[in-house]
């Protein structure tokens, strides 16, 4: 999957995502830095790049008029800000779950990504009822 970060999302999320096998690039590197929303996706299409963002109002109107008027697009994911964290320290969560969505078929979708869910610790206990 080739990924898109619009530019909420600090660099160290683009090198985790690299770390995970994602071939990335943040709207700076891109040059987009300061665009306005519709070129930014029409960026990503012409890359054939999935977006990932949290601005679900914009992106979302924009790629289901770009599907109204006939066109294609790679894909957009939304990470809401109220389920994921920007923060250093928090961007695993986002780079796991991007890493989770690159396995789906996302052309011409809006993915919400989801939490992943807590590794499974081998040294607790199983609790039976």
């Amino acid at each position: 999957m080739k990924l898109l970060l619009d530019e909420m999302y600090p660099p160290a999320l683009a090198q985790a995502l690299r770390s995970a096998g994602i071939d990335v690039v943040t709207v700076a590197e891109a040059g987009l830095a300061g665009r306005s929303d519709p070129e930014v996706l029409a960026a990503a299409i012409n890359d054939g790049s999935v977006l990932l963002t949290e601005n679900v109002a914009d992106f979302a109107r924009l790629a289901n008029e770009h599907l109204a008027g006939g066109g294609h697009h790679p894909g957009v994911l939304i990470a809401l800000s109220s389920r994921f964290s920007r923060r250093p320290h928090r961007i695993n969560a986002i780079a796991a779950a991007v890493h989770a969505a690159a396995n789906e078929r996302l052309g011409d979708r809006l993915v919400y990504l989801e939490q992943p869910p807590p590794p499974h610790d081998r040294n607790k206990p199983t609790q039976h009822p």
